[in-house]
């Protein structure tokens, strides 16, 4: 549902696409050479779903709140594609840089020969770009360097009868950020009637400083499991007072984790009972958890699984409900590595210490077995 404030007036509505975020070119690590490639060209028709969504919903405006481009070194045909795509959309287009594709001599931004509509902002000194056709004006600034301090600090748009303020800008409501800290009351005094932000990756709705409404859209497409879920370039219409939002889903693929219990259960029909129908197009990571006799063959459950899913990941967070240590005393290559880290379990003073012990108790054991045991990382 479209998410809205404020009361009629009489003067005339703007509708327009307020999007950020895309970091075209990321390097998608995680997939493979192959994978990672066709996603980032998958990546660039995000901005011809853009200017589709922007010619079918005929928004007046198209706001783009900064980091576009993953990094200052992206490739050709991303920039190509950015060009076209910005080009075929019948509105105005602004172009905020932020920390990832900051304005500088060197950035594509300055090297790409951008069409008639659309204005880059390129400094951190606030603009305006008045629209005496729409009865608008869009201010806006850029990060020139990774880092940023604060924008709007000491900003204050005078208001003009009858025009709507509107704001493209990168930053976040963070006082310790050092990519444009922003506070509720900066925005209040600001005289914006909305500001359109990027820099936080979660869609937040629609928000109100003062008189001042403001967003951020997230990203339109995940690009890790931190990022997981349906994401959205929002919609928005304003009039002065009256502002909503509607988030439109332009994404091809999502990033999703799935969590399955598999204590006395069989895993491979754990997870299919657990699977979604509609995986194919996703980046899934499944996570194995409960109490099993022996550990489950990843390599196995993944050769049935994998092409049921564009990527798939599997972890292992079963414990084991036989006693780990049930082979300490056998007089056996298991017995003699079993008893090593017994002791060295037994003389551990921390939990943590204890649970890495553990740990190494089960890929030793996965090891012996002939099975494959996933590394977990506190990061994935």
């Amino acid at each position: 549902m479209p998410e809205s404030g404020g009361n009629k007036t009489d003067m005339s509505t703007i509708k327009l696409l307020h999007a950020a975020d895309l970091h075209l070119d990321s390097p998608f690590e995680g997939l493979g050479e192959s994978k990672a490639a066709a996603r980032r060209a998958e990546q660039r028709q995000l901005l011809h779903a853009i200017a589709q969504l922007a010619l079918r919903k005929q928004v007046q405006l198209v706001l783009l709140a900064g980091d576009l481009l993953d990094s200052d070194s992206s490739y050709a045909e991303t920039g190509e594609e950015l060009v076209r795509a910005l080009g075929s959309i019948p509105a105005p287009v602004f172009i905020s840089p932020g920390n990832h594709d900051f304005y500088s001599g060197r950035s594509p931004y300055a090297r790409l020969k951008m069409p008639e509509n659309v204005h880059i902002f390129k400094s951190p000194i606030i603009e305006c770009v008045e629209l005496p056709g729409l009865g608008a004006r869009v201010w806006g600034a850029a990060f020139t360097d990774k880092h940023s301090s604060g924008l709007l600090r000491d900003f204050r748009a005078e208001k003009k009868p009858d025009t709507i303020d509107i704001m493209c800008i990168h930053g976040e409501t963070n006082a310790a950020s050092a990519y444009n800290p922003i506070t509720d009351n900066e925005m209040a005094a600001s005289g914006m009637d909305y500001i359109a932000l990027g820099h936080i990756h979660a869609e937040s709705g629609l928000k109100k400083a003062g008189g001042c409404y403001y967003s951020w859209p997230g990203c339109p497409e995940g690009r890790g499991f931190d990022e997981t879920g349906e994401k959205h370039v929002s919609i928005v219409s304003l009039d002065g007072e009256n502002c909503s939002i509607e988030p439109v889903s332009i994404a091809r693929r999502k990033y999703e984790i799935l969590r399955v219990d598999i204590t006395e259960k069989d895993a491979l029909t754990a997870i299919k009972a657990t699977m979604p129908d509609d995986t194919g197009d996703d980046i899934y990571r499944v996570i194995l958890r409960g109490e099993t006799a022996e550990a489950p063959d990843i390599s196995a459950l993944r050769e049935a699984l994998e092409e049921k899913f564009f990527s798939l990941q599997l972890r292992d967070e079963t414990s084991l409900c036989r006693d780990i240590w049930e082979n300490a005393g056998e007089d056996s290559l298991r017995g003699q590595f079993i008893s090593r880290l017994r002791k060295a379990y037994d003389a551990a003073e921390q939990d943590t210490e204890r649970e890495r012990i553990v740990q190494a108790a089960r890929w030793g054991l996965a090891a012996l077995d002939r099975r494959e045991e996933v590394v977990r990382h506190a990061d994935q």
